[in-house]
């Protein structure tokens, strides 16, 4: 994965838009709190293979970014984004890595289910 470039996240974005697409969104600190006597609250979030179809998506901020897909009842939305890759299978992938290079956010893009 390399960092975002906001321009070529944007055109993979629009390339999706108006088509039947499996979502997979994930946050997590769990793995990564300091749970055990520290501070930290442990949260997560996760969804695999939903299929949507978005009207459009942006992309916002100036690092770490904001993606947000207006899809027919409400938003597909993940905060926090910092790195980008389309595949070899065609599929956006989008990551928010903390400073160590731990994942805190995924949102991924296809045109086919994920395995």
């Amino acid at each position: 994965m390399k960092p975002i470039v906001p321009l070529a996240v944007q055109e993979a974005i629009d390339s999706f838009q108006q088509k039947d697409v499996y979502i997979h969104l994930e946050t997590t600190n769990g793995a990564y709190a300091s749970h055990f006597g520290g501070g930290s609250y442990s949260a997560g979030a996760y969804i695999r293979n939903a299929l949507v179809q978005y009207e459009h998506g942006k992309i916002k901020g100036d690092g770490p970014y904001r993606v947000g897909l207006k899809i027919a009842l409400g938003w597909v939305y993940a905060e926090g984004v910092t790195h980008f890759m389309m595949d070899d299978q065609n599929r956006l992938l989008l990551a928010g890595l903390d400073e160590s290079g731990r994942l805190a956010v995924s949102l991924q893009i296809s045109e086919t289910p994920f395995e």
